[in-house]
């Protein structure tokens, strides 16, 4: 399945055998993700630090949809379960300050 051209880049820091890099490749090629952005901090540490300052977290997987930090698979899995990584995948969710009543 094609992924869609406005679908929200994903981002995903991991390591080669990292489990949880895996069930969520896993769970997002379930959502039609097809292209995720895989940076593998195992071969490099410069990407590691990288990673910890931004995310302020050490473990992998660190997933990014859409710019957004989404955390580790734990977030990702509770998202999909609570009905909200699909907005998230599509790009249906409101940017922080939106407000959908609003009118121009």
């Amino acid at each position: 399945m094609p992924q869609p051209e406005n679908q929200p880049k994903v981002v995903m820091y991991c390591t080669l055998m990292c489990p949880f890099c895996r069930m969520a490749d896993s769970l997002l090629a379930g959502k039609g993700v097809s292209d995720v952005q895989r940076i593998r901090v195992d071969l490099e540490p410069a990407l590691r630090q990288e990673m910890m300052q931004r995310t302020g977290r050490r473990t992998v997987p660190q997933i990014y949809i859409g710019g957004a930090h989404v955390g580790g698979y734990d977030e990702l899995s509770r998202l999909d379960r609570a009905g909200e990584l699909d907005a998230l995948l599509t790009g249906d969710v409101m940017q922080a300050g939106e407000d959908e009543s609003a009118t121009d």
